[in-house]
C-alpha cells in the first residue's frame, strides 16, 4: 500500500511496536489491507498513518487518514454487505471489503471502531485480543 499511496502523492507512516495478540495472520492481513486500500483511495491529500498501541485487553492497530470522511450517521452503512455511502460511488469498488474486515475480524473475537468527521479524515480502530 505504501507504492500505491506514495503514487498519489500521499505521506505514510507506519510505528511499529512489539505488541502480541492472538489472531489468524493471513485474514488479519486481508482485513487491514482492506482498511488501509479504503485509506489510501477515499484520501487525495495529506496522508495515511498506520500505529499499533496496547490496551489491557487488546492490541489496537489505527489507520488514520486525511481523506473525506464519513458522517455519523452512515459508519453503520459502510460495514453492510455491498454498502456504498453516495459520496463513494465514482470510486472504484463493490461495496464488500469493509464488511469483510469486520467479519474477519469478529471472528477472531476482535472489532473495528470508527471515529470521522467528513472533510477531515476518519480513524479506524482494529482491536484484536491479547
Amino acid at each position: 500500500m505504501r507504492k500505491k499511496a506514495e503514487a498519489k502523492g500521499l505521506k505514510y507512516t507506519v510505528s511499529e511496536e512489539s505488541i502480541s495478540a492472538t489472531f489468524d495472520y493471513k485474514w488479519t492481513m486481508e482485513a487491514l489491507s482492506n482498511i488501509v486500500d479504503n485509506a489510501v483511495k477515499y484520501t487525495e491529500k495529506g496522508g495515511i498513518s498506520i500505529a499499533i498501541t496496547a490496551t489491557e485487553m487488546f492490541a489496537c492497530i489505527s489507520v488514520k487518514d486525511t481523506g473525506i470522511g464519513i458522517a455519523e450517521e452512515d459508519i453503520p452503512k459502510i460495514f453492510s454487505r455491498f454498502g456504498r455511502l453516495s459520496s463513494s460511488r465514482e470510486k472504484e469498488g463493490v461495496g464488500i471489503g469493509l464488511y469483510l474486515a469486520r467479519e474477519i475480524i469478529s471472528k477472531e473475537s476482535g472489532y473495528i471502531k470508527v471515529k470521522s468527521k467528513p472533510g477531515e479524515g476518519s480513524e479506524f480502530l482494529i482491536y484484536l485480543k491479547k
